[in-house]
C-alpha cells in the first residue's frame, strides 16, 4: 500500500505524488489485469506482443528526441 503525507493541507499536491506513486509500482495496472479474469494463453501472448511494440516505438520516439535536443 502507498502512504502519502500531506502537508500544511495541500491535499492536490499529495493525490498527485500519489498518482504517480502508483503509476511506478505497476499497482494500476495489476489491478486492471486481475477485474480482466482469466485469459487465454494466446490472448496473453498476442497482448504481450503488442505491449512491447507499444514500448519499442515510445523508446524509439524518446531517442529521436533526445538526438535531435543534443
Amino acid at each position: 500500500m502507498t502512504k502519502v503525507v500531506v502537508h500544511d493541507g495541500k491535499v492536490d499536491d499529495a493525490i498527485r505524488v500519489l498518482k504517480q506513486r502508483n503509476a511506478k509500482s505497476g499497482l494500476q495496472k495489476e489491478i486492471r489485469e486481475r477485474q480482466e479474469g482469466f485469459l487465454k494463453p494466446g490472448v496473453k501472448r498476442r497482448k504481450a506482443r503488442e505491449e512491447a511494440i507499444k514500448n519499442s516505438r515510445k523508446n524509439n520516439r524518446r531517442n529521436r528526441e533526445y538526438n535531435r535536443a543534443a
